[in-house]
């Protein structure tokens, strides 16, 4: 359980380079104005940070006594990898 925690922490760290480079290149999406779905793409991308944190802390304080309650916690930035680095991976490489 703590080896997942922390292999997958580390993965969502590693993941912060190139969210860096994503989220600055998301404001892009303002060139053609400001719009509902520009804001919430760029929203979007930028809380990424924050969920990864967020949910750092909470799956730690469940470890303990809630451990399926810690895994699914721990997988909601994975959400973020899945549905924003694998289809800009597979663009970029395609």
């Amino acid at each position: 359980m703590k080896l997942f925690l922390v292999l997958s922490q580390i993965l969502y760290l590693l993941c912060m380079i190139p969210w860096l480079f994503v989220w600055g290149i998301s404001f892009m999406s303002f060139d053609q104005g400001f719009g509902l779905a520009n804001v919430s793409f760029v929203a979007g991308i930028g809380l990424y940070p924050v969920a990864a944190i967020v949910c750092a802390i909470l799956a730690w304080r469940f470890h303990r006594r809630r451990k399926k309650t810690a895994i699914v916690v721990n997988l909601i930035p994975m959400a973020w990898i899945l549905g924003l680095g694998v289809p800009l991976l597979f663009i970029n490489f395609s």
